[in-house]
């Protein structure tokens, strides 16, 4: 069981997935909030169902799994519906990723939470990683990745934490606007610390 739990976040755009992957090669559990997220909304889960009676068949598709579009589209600029959707899921979503962490044979655990600090998760581990780049690489990451507009992309970065917020509450930031190269010494560099302060908090 993986008691040592390290937060891993970033804006969109950041390049969280190949930091992520990368702890994950060298040996790290990983926990991602983004894969729990679609898991506790799959087909005939609890909270699908509780989802299309509050919102309608509408939100669900003819396969019988979730409409994500339609979902957005009913809760964008709906701050009640939003509320409602968030206290449905943040809990199941929490709960999840509390167990999935605790439940990893390795070392330590990589918990990626895109939203860990604007959802004020940070209590859930003993380290956060921020993954930093410029907010005009997140732009263009996001335009040419999820083929949105510009203005969309800027939309999604100012309903997230400011990048200075970010950068204020981690213990270690990785600079992801560099050759991979260097980005993976740097993790690797966290990988060996993180290992040392497993081990230091197991003994203990």
């Amino acid at each position: 069981m993986s008691g040592f739990v390290v937060g891993l976040t970033g804006g969109i755009g950041s390049g969280k997935t190949t930091v992520a992957n990368e702890f994950q090669r060298l040996g790290a559990g990983l926990v991602d909030a983004d894969v729990i997220a679609r898991e506790v909304v799959a087909k005939g889960s609890p909270a699908l169902a509780q989802i299309s009676a509050h919102f309608g068949p509408k939100v669900v598709d003819t396969t019988g799994e979730l409409d994500r579009a339609a979902l957005r589209a009913l809760v964008f600029g709906n701050e009640s519906e939003r509320q409602w959707l968030n206290q449905l899921l943040h809990p199941l979503i929490r709960q999840q990723m509390i167990e999935q962490s605790h439940n990893q044979q390795a070392p330590y655990t990589i918990l990626v939470v895109p939203l860990l600090i604007e959802n004020q998760l940070q209590q859930l581990c003993q380290r956060i990683v921020v993954v930093d780049v410029p907010q005009s690489i997140q732009v263009e990451r996001t335009v040419n990745r999820d083929q949105v507009s510009t203005e969309a992309a800027w939309a999604i970065i100012q309903r997230q934490a400011s990048r200075w917020q970010r950068i204020r509450a981690a213990d270690h930031i990785i600079n992801n606007h560099r050759p991979f190269e260097l980005v993976a010494k740097d993790v690797l560099h966290l990988h060996r610390h993180f290992l040392e302060f497993a081990t230091q908090s197991y003994s203990n």
